[in-house]
C-alpha cells in the first residue's frame, strides 16, 4: 500500500502575508510534483485553512480560499501559521488561540513563518523554547512573551517539535528544512533547485538588518553611525568615538550600550561587514583588497568576521552574491 501523505495545514487569517501562505506552500507543492513526476504517491496533503468560512484577504489584496479549521484533535503532520499586519488581532481572538493550544498534542510539527510567532506564542506553545521571527519584531515579541528565548540571527529555528522562522521568505527556507527531514537532502535539494533558491540559505537574517538599523538610526547616536561609515579605515577606538560624539570615554560607553544594545565594537564590525559584502557583490577587488578598504587589517580578520556573523566566508559570499557582469 502507498504510505499516506503528510497533512500538512497553512493556517491563515484576515490580512495575513501572502507570501508566508503561499512560499512554504510551494515547497510542497513542488516536492509533490517531483513524487508525481516519478511515479511516487505523493508525500504531503497540503491545504489553507482559516477560522472564517469566506475567502481570506491577505495583506496585498490578493484573497485565498480557506478550508474551515479542522477539529482540534484531528491528525495532522505539520501546523504551519502564516505571519502578516493581521496576526495581532489573531492572537488575541480567544477561539483561535485556544484552537492552536488544543492543537499542538495532535501535529507532529508546530511551526510558524515571520510574525506568525505572536499567535503561536499567545497559545503558550512556545514557553520556554527558542523562537526567531522577523528582525523588526523580536524585541517586540520578547517583550511580549518573557517566557520566549527569542533569537535575533537565525533564518529558523528548530527546537523540538516547533519550528520558527524569519521574516517572509525565510518561510521557504523553513519549508525547505521540513522536506529534507522528511524526504531527505536529495529530495529538498531537487525542489531548491526547482525553485531557484537555496537549500540552506547562507548567514543569518541579522546581515540584512543590524546594518541599516544602525545607519537609519534616529537617536543621539544616528550622525556618528553616518561618520563612522565614511571613515572605516580609520582609528575608530573608543577615545576616537567619544570625541566625535562630545562625551566622555566613560559616559559615551554607558550610553551607546544604552541605546543601541550593543557595544562600539559589535557596530563598527557590523558597519565594515556591510561594506564588505557590498564590495564583493559588485566588484573584483581581491579580497585582501576588501579587508583593507572596509577597515579589517586583514584577509583573516575579515575572513573570521565573516565566518562569525554569517557562517560563511567571504570567498563563498562572492561565489553567490557577486553581481553577473
Amino acid at each position: 500500500m502507498s504510505p499516506r501523505p503528510r497533512i500538512v495545514d497553512v493556517l491563515a487569517f484576515p490580512n495575513a502575508q501572502v507570501l508566508d501562505v503561499t512560499g512554504p506552500l510551494q515547497v510542497f507543492a513542488s516536492a509533490n510534483d517531483l513524487a508525481r513526476q516519478q511515479g511516487q504517491a505523493l508525500p504531503y496533503a497540503v491545504q489553507v485553512i482559516a477560522a472564517q468560512a469566506d475567502p481570506v484577504m491577505t495583506s496585498c489584496g490578493l484573497a485565498l480560499v480557506a478550508a474551515p479549521l479542522p477539529a482540534s484533535d484531528a491528525p495532522c503532520d505539520t501546523l504551519i501559521i502564516a505571519g502578516g499586519w493581521g496576526v495581532y488581532e489573531a492572537a488575541c481572538t480567544v477561539d483561535l488561540v485556544a484552537w492552536v493550544r488544543e492543537r499542538a498534542p495532535h501535529c507532529r510539527r508546530m511551526t510558524s513563518v515571520c510574525t506568525g510567532a505572536f499567535l503561536l506564542a499567545a497559545s503558550g506553545v512556545l514557553d520556554g523554547r527558542r523562537v526567531a521571527t522577523h528582525w523588526t519584531r523580536c524585541e517586540q515579541l520578547a517583550r511580549t512573551y518573557p517566557a520566549l528565548k527569542v533569537e535575533a540571527n537565525p533564518i529558523f529555528i528548530h527546537d523540538g517539535p516547533v519550528w520558527t522562522s524569519a521574516g517572509v521568505t525565510a518561510g521557504i527556507d523553513l519549508a525547505l528544512a521540513l522536506v529534507e527531514a522528511d524526504l531527505g537532502r536529495g529530495v529538498a535539494l531537487e525542489v531548491a533547485r526547482h525553485l531557484v533558491v537555496f537549500l540552506k540559505r547562507p548567514g543569518g537574517q541579522a546581515q540584512f538588518s543590524n546594518t541599516l538599523a544602525l545607519q537609519q538610526d534616529d537617536s543621539r547616536f544616528g550622525e556618528l553611525h553616518s561618520w563612522i561609515a565614511e571613515h572605516l579605515t580609520h582609528d575608530l577606538s573608543v577615545t576616537t568615538l567619544a570625541a566625535q560624539a562630545g562625551m566622555s570615554e566613560r559616559s559615551f560607553v554607558r550610553h551607546y550600550r544604552s541605546a543601541t544594545g550593543q557595544t562600539p565594537a559589535r557596530a563598527i564590525e557590523a558597519l565594515r561587514l556591510e561594506a564588505a559584502r557590498r564590495l564583493l557583490a559588485e566588484t573584483v577587488l581581491p579580497v585582501k583588497r576588501v579587508a583593507s578598504q572596509c577597515g579589517f587589517g586583514s584577509e583573516e580578520t575579515l575572513r573570521r568576521a565573516f565566518v562569525r556573523s554569517m557562517d560563511i566566508t567571504p570567498v563563498e559570499y562572492r561565489e553567490r552574491f557577486a553581481l553577473e557582469a
